[in-house]
């Protein structure tokens, strides 16, 4: 799965432990989901971080939802599950590895 680097601008809000939005370990750093969008730091600066693709999440019996357990994150026109240092959506009966 890859990144597209995408520079977030007018982002003035410094993500961190304790910044109040949910916090997505990817790879070698981490996501923090904002106003339905995944940021990371870059450089000085905020880049949207998604994947491109779609990649399938197989092996997955829990069913996500209210009071699943999980913290739920809205993402675009969708929400995604942060399950196990994943993030799952939902996708034609499965879910998609974020």
């Amino acid at each position: 799965m890859t990144t597209a680097h995408m520079q977030h601008t007018e982002h003035d809000h410094a993500h961190g432990p304790g910044c109040g939005h949910p916090a997505i370990e990817h790879g070698d750093h981490i996501d923090y989901a904002h106003d339905g969008h995944l940021h990371r730091e870059h450089d000085g600066h905020y880049d949207e971080c998604e994947p491109s693709g779609h990649t399938e999440h197989t092996d997955h019996a829990h069913v996500h939802g209210d009071n699943c357990g999980h913290d739920a994150v809205q993402h675009g026109d969708h929400v995604d599950y942060i399950h196990d240092g994943h993030r799952h959506a939902a996708h034609d009966g499965h879910y998609d590895e974020h």
